[in-house]
Order: C-alpha cells, then structure tokens, then sequence
C-alpha cells in the first residue's frame, strides 16, 4: 500500500498591473510526512501584500517580510488530504482575487519514512561531477550560465554530468561501492570556478549543465536497483554571490552583513575556548567564506525553515541514503540541531555526516550524538568525518622511527576512540576533493600504498573512498584543487586511458583497482571487518597489529612498515590470538599454524582468518 504525497503545481495569475508570480519554493510536498505543516516561499513583483486563501487546505498564515517581492505561504498537509487538485485563492487587502494556486495531491513511495541511511557496511564514493565522465556533450554550454565549458583549464568546467555517473554504475558495482556521494550539482551559475558546487544559486534544481531534477532522480533510482545509495552534499552555512537572494534579499538580516567583506576566521576552536572573546566566535560563525560566498543567518527563523525544508524535500523527492553536511561548525549552532532533529524526526534511521576539518578529535566528536560535552549543547548529528586518522595514517606511514615506532600515531590516533558515541559511524577516508591526493602523499610508495589501503578497509568507522583513488590518481608538485580534481580516464571521449575499460592503464594501476575491489568485497562480506570489535596492540619496530571479530568471524591485521623480512612473536598477542590455532591469508589462502613468530614480508600488508 503505497502512501499518498502531493505535489505542488502552482499556477498564479495576478491580474494586478505590476504584481506577478514568477517562483514558489518548495514546488512540491507529501502527506504522511511527520512535517505536516509547510511554509512555501512565494516569489514575485510587488506581491507581499497579497494573503492565501484556501479552498480546502488550511492555511496558517501569509507573511511578508522586509522585500516586497516575497510572501511566506504557511500551509497545513493533513495525512488525510484528498487526492486530486485543490486550489489556493490569492486576495488584496479589499478581498479582491488576484489568482489561483492549485495542488496535486500524489502517492508517496512505500517506506519511505522508513528508509535507511548509510552505514558501516557500506563503501562509499565520493565523486566530482564535473570530472567524473561527459555522458551529454550537449549540456556541456547552456543558455544562460555564465561559464562554459573549458577543459584545458584545471579550474574550469570540463562536461561531467549526471548522465555520465548512470553510464558508470556497472563500473561502481564491479568495484564493490554500496553508496556514492556527489559533490553538490544544484545550479552554481557563477563566472568563474563553478564546477565544484559549493556556491550555489539555486537550492531547488540542478545545474542545467548537469542535467535536471529528473535525470537526478533516474540516478538514484537505477543505483537503488543495484544495491548503490545516494548521499546529496547540502551546504547550509553559505550560498553563491550571484544567488537571485542577494540581488533582493527577503530581508536585511537574511545574510550576515559586515560594514565591509569580513572573512570567517576559521578559527574552529573559538565555538568552545572558555577564554574566547566574543567577537572572535561571532567572525567565525558570520564572516563569510569567500567574497563569491554570503553567509547566509540561520537565526532568520524563515530561513531556518527554508533550508530544514529544502533538506527533506531532496530526501523525499530523490529517496537519499544520506546527506553530508559541509562546513559543520560554521552555521548557527542551534539550528543546527533543530535542522537535523527535523530531518532524524522525519527518518529516524537516516544517517548524516557533517564535514568538522580539524586534527583534534576532541572538537570532532562534540558534534556526534552520544558523546560526553563540556556543556549542555544536545547534538543530534549521527556521523562526523575523521580528519585526524587520515593524517596519521600518512604521517605514520612517511614518519621516521625514533626511539619508537613511527606507527605509533596510528595507534594513538584510534586509542583516541574513548571520545567518540559511535565508533561504526564515524567517516573514514584516504583522501577527498579538498587534499592532496593519499598516492601523492605517501610519495607514490605502491606498497605504503597498499598498506594505507588494508588499513582503511580494515579498520572500525564508515568508508569513504575518492573516485580515481583506485587508479593511483596523484597531483605530484602541486595542491591546486584542479588537479586534485582531475578528469577521471576514459570519461570523456577520445581519452587515450580509460579506467572503465581498463585499456591504457599501467599494470600497477590495473593491480591497484583490482586491489581495491578485491578488499571491497571482502570487508562489504565480512562483518567483523565492517562492524567488528576492534583490539589493537602498540606498534613495535614498526609493525602494527590488530584484530576485529564478529561472532564466530575473527581476523587479523598485520602491517610492516619495514624493508626487510620480520620475525614477529607472537606471545605479546595472546588475548586476541587465545583459542585459535591456524592463521589463514585471505588473499593467498596459504594457511599458517600459530606458533611462535610469523613471518611477514618487507612492507607486507595482511589479512587473515583465524581458526
């Protein structure tokens, strides 16, 4: 039995000279949500003094604000809505009708309250679009949009689109990815940079250069039915410069404004320095990003309901597996528990990841839910991103042995764990779109590579992998995002390698990507690996050992960072080798009896079953 939702279709003729509708947002709504009354923005010329009326739904209230060109329509949806059109009568203040608003009341997907978020047990990718693979060279220049395509230069737009990334969801099954995470592809109608996503123009539609809301829906559709999830990039702290908002603002306090352009500090740990002045915190939380990036105010209650809403109409409308919130820290503290509260109240077993970019894991696990805080600040976010084993991960492979291992801040990095309320939901990840490349950072050392591989695949949280990782993709001499960000090989036509196909590829790069569908598959089929208890032991001479179980399923993890061959004892041990007689490599299937040392290979990575 499916549910019913609506849709809202709006059709407003206002016969006043000088008043005319041109945009609603939201355009659409469901009954059987949690969120049962809707506040719809309403744009146009000179309409604020215009009220709603309806015909059959009730509605609440219509609000201007400080511009004349916006009313806030606040509607009620009631589970019980009859299904068909119902009509909104638009009045001047003499009760005369200025128009119609109709309403299309749909069904709404089965399950849908229900839907589950990403997990542990997924493997997710992270993907630039517009580097990803051109599927329509015609959407490549639009009418319209101020940058057109440039594929020569690294910070241009180089044609990726969403008909590119559903052309690629064999590739992403064969590879073993359960979810893919885009960077955001809403309408970025900038001049310049506009390909990475984060500045955008329009927070209801995607990029024409992109492709429609329609084609994004397909995406999330046809990955559903090979197992693969989509988790949307929303950004709440900021939008574009040449958003339509800035040319008329609904009101002054809609963004924060500054005498002059005023950039946020970064400065992360001044939301909690009990020392801090606050001047320094209010720059942190309202200076704006960039120049081409407003600050939006989150304490504009009618923004607030704006972006909360905006968030659950994608999650309803694309059915998300998630929703990675960039720049965390930066918003309104408090609406950003109302806004994920809103979201977790709708999808209670939704899961959301907020971006927190910092190495101390003390200011990342203040933001996840379940974790003890220095004050009575209530946090309802799932996830958060931890920074802080990335770079130890290369800081410890790259490091140089002193009086101890050098491994050790792997090690001191995970034994920072008691911090955290869910050690399974935290992200975890190699690299991403905004750091060098992990290749480059482990100074193209295959097998440091193939370590750091085994590790992240191996270890407790939730992971999250970049497109062209699995093919050693490296930016050697530079930290210009456009190279981070380069095209992906073979997604654009005439590209003489194509990872798809893997023709072109070197024999490293093709042992890599094996490399990584291989321990894919593996830790998507094994559950001690993806949702284990974990048991690490100080690393000595620089080898790092550890063991995760489930059940009867129990493994262990041993990486040597040495260049030579390593008897390693295996007393020290016992407590997570104690009942098991028989270590088998998961990879050779060669199977070795526990005695007393194993031997590992110069720079070995291993997994093994034990018995």
């Amino acid at each position: 039995m499916k549910k019913i939702f609506v849709v809202l279709t709006l059709t407003l003729s206002l016969a006043l000279q000088g008043q005319k509708l041109t945009k609603i947002e939201p355009n659409s709504w469901w009954t059987g949500m949690h969120m049962k009354t809707v506040e719809f923005m309403v744009y146009g010329k000179d309409i604020s003094e215009l009220t709603a009326v309806g015909k059959e739904l009730k509605v609440i209230s219509s609000t201007a604000l400080e511009s004349p060109s916006y009313l806030f329509v606040t509607v009620e949806i009631p589970d019980d809505t009859r299904i068909g059109t119902h009509e909104f009568l638009f009045k001047d203040k003499k009760g005369r009708q200025k128009g119609t608003l109709s309403i299309e009341v749909l069904e709404r997907d089965e399950g849908s309250a229900k839907r589950k978020g990403f997990s542990s047990a997924d493997f997710i990718y992270l993907i630039t679009p517009d580097r990803f693979r051109n599927g329509d060279p015609s959407n490549d220049q639009v009418k319209g949009m101020l940058e057109g395509p440039n594929r020569e230069f690294i910070g241009g737009r180089h044609g990726g689109d969403l008909t590119g990334i559903i052309q690629s969801l064999d590739y992403f099954e064969k590879m073993g990815i359960s979810s893919l995470w885009l960077n955001p592809v809403l309408e970025n109608n900038m001049e310049t940079y506009s390909y990475h996503g984060y500045a955008m123009t329009d927070l209801y539609n995607v990029d024409p250069r992109y492709g429609t809301n329609e084609q994004y829906k397909e995406l999330a559709e046809k990955a559903k039915e090979k197992g693969i999830g989509i988790i949307m990039d929303q950004v709440a702290n900021h939008i574009g410069s040449l958003h339509p908002w800035m040319a008329d603002l609904p009101s002054e306090d809609w963004v924060n404004q500054w005498p002059e352009f005023t950039q946020t500090n970064h400065m992360k740990v001044s939301r909690f320095d009990p020392h801090g002045a606050e001047v320094d915190r209010k720059q942190f939380t309202d200076g704006w990003f960039v120049e081409t990036m407003p600050d939006l105010n989150q304490r504009n209650e009618k923004l607030a309901r704006y972006l909360i809403q905006n968030s659950i109409w994608w999650v309803e409308y694309l059915g998300l597996h998630g929703i990675r919130m960039d720049t965390w820290p930066y918003p309104d503290k408090q609406f950003l528990a109302d806004w994920t509260k809103a979201i977790l109240d709708e999808y209670p077993n939704f899961n959301i990841v907020g971006e927190e970019w910092v190495s101390d894991p003390s200011l990342i696990s203040y933001w996840q839910a379940g974790t003890a805080k220095m004050d009575d600040y209530t946090t309802y976010l799932p996830s958060v991103m931890d920074f802080p084993l990335q770079s130890a991960v290369v800081d410890g492979l790259m490091g140089e042995a002193t009086w101890r291992s050098s491994m050790t801040k792997i090690y001191e990095s995970l034994a920072n764990d008691y911090m955290y309320g869910d050690l399974n939901n935290i992200m975890i990840f190699p690299d991403n779109h905004d750091m060098s490349r992990i290749y480059t950072r482990l100074d193209e050392d295959y097998d440091k590579w193939k370590m750091a591989m085994t590790l992240f695949f191996t270890t407790r949280g939730t992971l999250q992998f970049y497109y062209g990782t699995e093919i050693l993709m490296n930016n050697p001499g530079t930290d210009d995002h456009g190279v981070i960000r380069s095209d992906f090989p073979g997604g654009w036509e005439g590209d003489a390698v194509n990872a798809f196909t893997g023709e072109g590829l070197t024999a490293q790069q093709q042992e890599a990507q094996q490399f990584i569908a291989d321990l894919a598959h593996l830790r998507r089929g094994s559950c001690a690996l993806n949702m284990g208890e974990m048991l690490h032991y100080i690393p000595l001479g620089e080898v790092y050992v550890y063991f995760k179980w489930f059940g009867d399923e129990h493994k262990m993890i041993v990486l040597n960072r040495n260049d030579e061959e390593v008897e390693l004892g295996l007393d020290r041990f016992q407590q997570g080798l104690e009942g098991f007689t028989t270590a088998t490599d998961v990879w050779t299937g060669e199977e070795t009896t526990l005695g007393a040392t194993l031997t590992l290979a110069p720079m070995g990575a291993y997994i093994f079953d034990l018995k």
